[in-house]
């Protein structure tokens, strides 16, 4: 059991750590493209990517909606 919640505690960890390595590089991305003055444009081209990720996103939970709160069913039926 030990050994189990050690791996987890690992993993764990190592996702952590990933997700924070991460967002420092959006986060050193950004602040060298505020300073070269190409964030507007960066911006610009990036806008309609977002809006469809949005779009998608929320026709995604409005089928889960629809399907039922505990969305254990699968569109073709099994689970």
């Amino acid at each position: 059991m030990e050994r189990i919640l050690n791996l987890m505690l690992i993993r764990f960890g190592v996702i952590a750590g990933g997700l924070v390595v991460l967002a420092l590089l959006i986060f050193a991305v950004a602040l060298i493209l505020k300073r070269r003055g190409r964030l507007d444009d960066v911006r610009r081209y990036a806008d309609p990517a977002v809006r469809a990720g949005m779009r998608a996103a929320a026709r995604r939970l409005d089928e889960r909606r629809r399907r039922g709160a505990s969305g254990t069913q699968r569109r073709d039926g099994w689970r």
